[in-house]
């Protein structure tokens, strides 16, 4: 391969501006570039033209107000003007699942592509970013083609995205590897072009065919998915044997072959990738005629579901049989820590069945609360953690926010009806909170009754200056 002239830094439009576009057109501009971020939702473009991230995600709000400072981070819902102003125009929209089937909806990726491609007259790349089934990116080649007024010479790349809701940003100034799927030695030049700052910092780059690019997103999570759900069903053998999964859990991840990361028990996983991702994937890959070679996602679907029904189980145990009339704090809505995000969450999901089962749900989470009452506007939301647990029956920690994890059980137990605690993501210390009068159930681990005595006959606790069991000031949950 002959090297390719060194041209300048090209200019970037991002179509889409959700959480993924939003995150790498606010940190492709601060890594020096003239960004143009593109959205057909005026109020979404409004909201980040004023500094203001639609959604919540650590340093991402300072880092939009620093690109916005320096002038090469701008805003628009103009196609055209994407058109005329873009050398690379990274595709961002999103692939939720489609209604009534596994499949990926594709349409915004089509319009998105349609919408660019009509428009674009000259010599460009179009970059796919959004998780997509093997194949769409050849047909998307072929019909950008077609629609251009400049035919071959609008190349098309595939560039998989790998963010972590909760480090979207480090995610994407420090990523661990970079993929690219190209069909020329143009389009890699252009691409190693405008990843060169993470280049020079070593980040690993793989270049590849457009069908490799556009597995290995489906592979990584379909490969964390499955470790996330083998923990959570060794998690269901130990409930049947009295094992102890955290210790399982423990012991398996000082194996070199296994490793610790997410290798934990609980809940298990949600959000708007892992589960539309694998489904997905295991539908594309029927269609290709090697869907037993996935079957297996099947089950990691059904053992991932299966936590949020034991869950409701042993909070039912918990209140002595029956949740009808049995006040309930949910601690989290969100799928995970650091997010606002509540599609697929699995601590809405136990909130929802323990509410149609009759009890008085009343969650809290610190970011969340407003999307999850939009989704389930039937529940009850608290404002704070004290207002959550003031006289509740069972406590049960389904999203483990800093917040929760750090918590007092001392001054919990002056605020509850009982002491009653379920640790849907095994993240409080258990011999803490049993040493002060809590009852104590998590997922995989065995039953185990308080160490010290309840205070009263009717098991209320007592208020302030009477915890029975209370340990010093400096005490902390792990």
């Amino acid at each position: 391969m002959e090297p390719i002239p060194y041209s300048p830094a090209p200019k970037i439009t991002v179509i889409g501006t959700g959480y993924l576009g939003a995150t790498h057109a606010i940190c492709m501009a601060v890594l020096g570039f003239d960004v143009l971020g593109v959205d057909v939702d005026e109020r979404k473009i409004a909201q980040l033209d004023a500094g203001e991230v639609p959604f919540f995600e650590p340093g991402l709000s300072e880092k939009l107000r620093e690109a916005i400072a320096t002038g090469r981070l701008r805003f628009t819902t103009d196609f055209d003007q994407a058109a005329a102003f873009g050398d690379v125009h990274f595709v961002c929209v999103g692939t939720p699942q489609a209604a009534n089937s596994a499949a990926a909806e594709l349409k915004y990726v089509h319009a998105a592509f349609t919408s660019l491609a009509s428009r674009i007259d000259r010599k460009a790349l179009l970059v796919g970013k959004s998780t997509v089934p093997i194949g769409t990116a050849a047909r998307l080649a072929r019909m950008v083609h077609e629609l251009s007024p400049a035919g071959v010479d609008l190349e098309l790349a595939w560039n998989p995205e790998f963010l972590r809701e909760g480090y979207a940003v480090e995610d994407t100034l420090h990523p661990d590897r970079l993929v690219v799927g190209v069909a020329s030695e143009w389009a890699e030049a252009r691409l190693r072009r405008v990843f060169e700052p993470l280049l020079a910092q070593g980040t690993p780059l793989i270049v590849t065919e457009l069908a490799t690019a556009e597995l290995v997103k489906v592979a990584a999570n379909s490969f964390l998915a499955t470790k996330i759900s083998f923990i959570n069903a060794m998690a269901e053998v130990c409930e049947a044997t009295g094992a102890d999964v955290s210790l399982l859990a423990r012991a398996l991840s000082l194996d070199s072959r296994i490793g610790g990361r997410f290798l934990k028990p609980g809940l298990g996983f949600g959000g708007g990738c892992l589960p539309k991702d694998i489904r997905a994937f295991k539908h594309r890959a029927e269609e290709l005629g090697v869907g037993q070679a996935v079957r297996f996602l099947s089950e990691v679907d059904s053992i991932n579901n299966r936590r949020r029904t034991r869950s409701v189980d042993l909070i039912r145990e918990l209140a002595g049989g029956d949740l009808a009339g049995v006040k309930v704090a949910a601690l989290g809505a969100a799928f995970k820590p650091n997010s606002d995000d509540v599609r697929d969450a699995p601590a809405l999901d136990v909130a929802r069945l323990l509410y149609l089962e009759g009890a008085a749900v009343t969650v809290y989470d610190p970011e969340a609360n407003r999307n999850a009452h939009r989704a389930y506007p039937d529940l009850d939301y608290a404002g704070s953690l004290a207002g959550a647990v003031q006289d509740a029956d069972v406590v049960a920690l389904l999203t483990e926010w800093d917040e929760f994890r750090r918590a007092e059980p001392q001054q919990l137990a002056a605020l509850v009806a009982h002491r009653r605690i379920f640790d849907g993501r095994h993240a409080l210390d258990q011999d803490l909170y049993t040493g002060l009068g809590w009852e104590y159930r998590a997922l995989g681990r065995p039953y185990q009754p308080s160490t010290a005595r309840a205070a009263t006959q009717d098991g209320r606790v007592p208020r302030p200056g009477a915890v029975v069991g209370e340990t010093p000031q400096d005490a902390r949950t792990t």
